[in-house]
């Protein structure tokens, strides 16, 4: 669990372990991330910001967070989400090493 606050209020992102990573604003749940693990990977798979959050960067947060955990675990990022794939897209530098090369044409990397 992460917990944090700024402008947008108090901030925590939780991993259920189930299988959805959601971050909530002063308690509220405001995005979450469907995914599912992989041998050696994890696949994010869904992204959605809850009516009333967007525009405020909760998803944004949210997949920075996914892509830090997934790399301090250590997991190959495989982004079937449009959101995620996208995202990373726009910060190879920080992120497509999280990519196995071999599987980047698969998400347009």
């Amino acid at each position: 669990m992460t917990t944090d606050s700024d402008s947008a209020g108090d901030v925590e992102i939780t991993d259920d372990t189930t299988g959805r990573y959601e971050l909530r604003i002063d308690g509220q749940l405001a995005a979450l991330e469907v995914y599912r693990l992989e041998p050696g990977a994890i696949s994010f798979d869904h992204t959605e910001t809850l009516p009333g959050f967007e525009g405020h960067g909760a998803a944004r947060r949210l997949t920075e967070h996914i892509l830090e955990d997934a790399r301090r675990r250590g997991l190959a990022v495989l982004p079937r989400c449009p959101y995620v794939a996208a995202f990373i897209k726009r910060h190879p530098d920080t992120y497509l090493d999280l990519v196995p090369p071999d599987r980047r044409a698969e998400f347009d990397l």
